[in-house]
């Protein structure tokens, strides 16, 4: 792989770039589902490329082959220059990337057992007793479990003199329980919303989530949630369970942090920011017990690695401190624009996709009081869990988010379940309203986080606990 990537690089350089950068990707991932007590999926795929970029007159072309040897590397770099020095002819201003040390070294996943080497009878089986269980339940009528695992293999060298090989590793698995009358649906779904969670780890992850022993859990309130009382329409206090956190988080903070959306220069995806470089260092974000880090190091996190799309080594920076706005995720580009260096946000989906500003892991940072401390300190309020729908505007600042299933919390303990809860809200006056976050903090995982036109699909990861919200709207219909 090195001797294909310094070929591109050289024939970049020597064709006129000031900066160029390679990578070559390859990727295996493996889906398997169980609908309905019947094997509904059992997919093995994997794809091999690679991307050169290349930096001429201040505009970038970028240019990518499946096909990895020196001769695809000269074509691959030549039509990236071609595109870069069209590119230049309608320019507004040219790009200028942050100063970076060149990276050279080697990053793989820890895990303890590679999901590939478990053998698709046992993945199966275990998906097929999880079924089992959800659809002993009466009133469940549709019942899916699901496993996906990925393998993702990376070389990137750069003509600063970068290079290095990553290998990461991804396990994931969940379950979805939809329970049916003759006029409701309502679903349930474990560990997380849509009956996905992946993690960077091995098949040790899988196990750990103990499907099984939640699978009766799972269908029981899918059925309940048939008879159960419509959220009622009030404001009052909410705490929202660490998957809607996590769902919160993404949307509300990790979306707006993003530099080129903040510019003007992405605007897809529901998507620039109200988050303007104006309002870095002072504007006040959250209340005092909100602190929202950038971390691409934390175990387990989907959104970890050893270094970007860029090389830039994985770190970790504030977003959010003490409740203020304080940081940007960043690429070389963007962060030359605020005199900074990057931030090391850089990713793309695959070897055929240029690299965009990602989240890496948006984690808000635990407190000291348990989860059921916040409960049993709650006089009055609404407990909210999983999250099933959302909505937000293009500055991501209005928002009105679903979850599966709630509680009305009463004299500090849950009482009567609720269905189709809802809350809205306006960014910085919900995150100010958040007076506890609890410590049951752990690592979940997005890996349907979409962006850019064409669109490139990013698995990211969110740490995150309870917390509670004074003074929100919930019950609001349409």
């Amino acid at each position: 792989m090195k001797a294909v990537i310094e070929r591109a690089l050289d024939t970049a350089s020597a064709g006129g770039a000031a900066y160029a950068d390679a990578r070559i990707v390859q990727k295996t991932s493996e889906f398997l589902m169980v609908k309905d007590g019947q094997v509904a999926a059992v997919n093995l795929s994997s794809d091999y490329g690679l991307g050169v970029r290349a930096l001429v007159n201040g505009s970038w072309g970028f240019a990518s082959a499946s096909r990895v040897n020196t001769e695809s590397a000269d074509e691959v770099a030549g039509r990236a220059l071609r595109i870069a020095r069209a590119s230049a002819r309608v320019q507004e201003k040219p790009v200028v990337l942050a100063a970076q040390d060149p990276s050279v070294g080697e990053y793989i996943t820890p895990y303890e057992s590679d999901p590939f080497d478990v053998s698709t009878e046992d993945k199966l089986g275990l998906l097929l007793r999880v079924n089992d269980l959800l659809r002993r339940e009466k009133g469940v009528k549709v019942a899916e479990c699901a496993m996906e695992i990925y393998k993702t293999e990376k070389a990137f060298g750069s003509t600063e003199g970068a290079y290095v090989t990553q290998t990461i590793v991804e396990s994931g698995a969940g379950m979805e329980s939809t329970a049916t009358s003759d006029d409701d649906i309502q679903k349930r779904s474990f560990p997380n919303s849509f009956g996905r969670q992946v993690v960077t780890g091995g098949y040790e992850e899988i196990e750990k989530l103990e499907l099984e022993s939640n699978a009766p859990r799972i269908a029981s309130e899918s059925a309940a949630l048939l008879s159960a009382a419509e959220c009622p329409a009030t404001t009052t206090t909410v705490i929202l369970d660490a998957t809607q956190v996590a769902l919160q988080v993404h949307e509300s903070c990790g979306h707006p942090t993003e530099l080129d959306r903040a510019l003007g220069y992405e605007a897809s995806f529901a998507g620039t920011s109200f988050l303007t470089p104006d309002m870095l260092g002072a504007f006040r974000y959250g209340s005092d017990a909100v602190n929202i880090v950038a971390d691409a190091t934390t175990p387990l996190g989907a959104g970890t690695f050893g270094y970007d799309d860029e090389g830039v080594p994985a770190q970790r920076n504030y977003l959010v401190k003490d409740g203020i706005f304080v940081g940007y995720l960043t690429s070389r580009e963007t962060a030359s624009e605020l005199d900074q260096r990057s931030s090391g946000a850089m990713r793309a989906e695959s070897w055929n996709h240029i690299p965009l500003i990602r989240m890496t892991n948006i984690n808000l940072m635990p407190g000291e009081t348990s989860p059921e401390d916040l409960i049993a300190s709650t006089d009055d309020g609404i407990y909210m869990e999983l999250n099933k729908s959302w909505s937000i505007d293009d500055l991501r600042l209005n928002f009105q988010f679903g979850t599966e299933i709630a509680w009305q919390i009463e004299g500090g303990r849950l009482t009567n379940m609720y269905k189709n809860p809802t809350y809205t809200g306006i960014t910085p006056q919900f995150w100010q309203s958040c007076d506890a976050v609890a410590n049951n903090w752990r690592m979940w995982g997005t890996p349907n986080c979409g962006k850019g036109e064409p669109v490139q699909g990013m698995h990211v990861g969110h740490g995150a606990a309870a917390a509670r919200f004074r003074d929100v709207r919930v019950g609001v219909r349409g």
